[in-house]
């Protein structure tokens, strides 16, 4: 098939840990890579942010990236990206009228508004599916007056769900959510995210460090992924080490106000010179960071999917995770690590201490994580299942099941 990926601020070029840049640039780029193995022929849809990008390229993958001029050829918050979608929708439209494509996949709302826009909403004939990555309603519901979302977005989520040919949700938890906009539990599949099971492995380089126990947080430094609470939740488990990976280049730590905010909690609970900042690591080096953890954590006040335990679990490490979105699906409680509630850095101190002595349970928590990583998890049935999806909706555009 001749499949176009639309992912409008998310590249799958782009380097991991930046402010809009994370779990969906690597879902893109490695549903493009296994698309594109599978023997499609696969173009990414990207917004152009450097005026030296080129118009299109194509990666060592074998999938095609085309940059679209919409906008200043610079980085935007992608809260400031909505009033650019005309534009890109109508670059899309002229490719589209020369070489359509069998079917398109539009990844985070604003992608689907300009895919829709472009394909006259199934006029022409091309079938969109939609992936979300996050809802703005749950946005809305979780950060108030701090969302800075664009006020029409819940009304253009909901306008899509009526729109698109079908909906690939990442979790349970979203598609009741989605089923509130109003879409129909006929038109949407579960397919997760994904983890690269030959990269994430238990065996492999370290990360230095030294002897004290370790924790692990992995991911941008934004207010939403909780970092603050496992720094205060470090009070309760003494002579262990916080890492947080992920963020500004380790030369900029310092002017970073997040990582400022952050070692001001430290040195307030008396536990700063066991919070240590890595800085952006290259996407290689993940995984050795990883491994070199006792335990991973992932404690966002919500989350629409969450790559992180994934990764976690691949490597053979425990997790323990707040109890939102897509976690509660990925880490079996009990089994692969523990949940907590969301925002309770006491109760995480309390689970970590309690992890932390407990040698046999974090081995059988990361052997158990390995196990489920592999089975469930491996980008290779997530590339088959949402191959899947795409054959259905094409053949009939029936009820489409995906078991999982």
């Amino acid at each position: 098939m001749k499949l176009d990926l639309v992912s409008e601020h998310a590249s799958p070029l782009a380097a991991i840990g930046g402010v809009d840049a994370g779990g969906q640039n690597v879902h893109v780029a490695a549903l493009a890579a296994g698309l594109a193995r599978r023997g499609h022929e696969v173009t990414v849809h990207t917004r152009r942010e450097d005026p030296d990008q080129p118009h299109r390229m194509t990666t060592a993958d074998g999938y095609d990236v085309a940059h679209v001029t919409a906008g200043p050829a610079r980085v935007l918050p992608k809260d400031d990206l909505l009033r650019h979608m005309p534009e890109f929708a109508s670059v899309l439209r002229r490719e589209w009228a020369q070489r359509p494509p069998d079917l398109v996949h539009a990844h985070f709302w604003m992608s689907g508004l300009a895919a829709v826009a472009a394909a006259g909403a199934g006029r022409a004939g091309i079938p969109i599916v939609q992936t979300f990555h996050a809802l703005g309603s749950v946005k809305r519901r979780h950060q108030g007056a701090a969302d800075t979302s664009p006020p029409q977005r819940v009304d253009r989520e909901r306008s899509l769900c009526r729109t698109v040919a079908h909906v690939i949700a990442t979790c349970s938890d979203e598609v009741f959510e989605l089923r509130r906009l109003g879409l129909d539990s006929d038109r949407v599949s579960i397919v997760p995210c994904g983890v690269d099971t030959a990269v994430f492995t238990p065996r492999g380089p370290v990360a230095p460090r030294g002897d004290r126990k370790r924790l692990l947080v992995l991911g941008r430094l934004v207010e939403r992924k909780g970092q603050e609470d496992a720094v205060r939740a470090l009070a309760a488990v003494p002579d262990v080490e916080l890492v947080v990976v992920g963020g500004p280049s380790a030369a900029q730590l310092d002017d970073d106000p997040e990582v400022r905010r952050l070692r001001e909690v430290a040195a307030s609970l008396g536990v700063a010179d066991r919070l240590v900042f890595t800085g952006a690591v290259a996407r290689a080096d993940v995984p050795a960071w990883v491994r070199s953890a006792d335990v991973v954590l992932a404690v966002p006040w919500y989350e629409p999917f969450g790559i992180t335990p994934l990764e976690a679990m691949a490597c053979g490490r425990p997790v323990v995770a707040t109890a939102v979105g897509g976690l509660q699906d990925s880490v079996a409680d009990g089994v692969t690590g523990d949940l907590v509630p969301p925002r309770d850095p006491a109760r995480l101190g309390e689970v970590l201490a309690a992890l932390l002595v407990d040698d046999a349970r974090r081995a059988a928590y990361g052997a158990a994580g390995v196990r489920r990583a592999r089975d469930r998890y491996r980008w290779a049935r997530v590339v088959a299942d949402t191959d899947t999806v795409y054959r259905q909706v094409l053949a009939s555009r029936r009820p489409v099941e995906v078991a999982r």
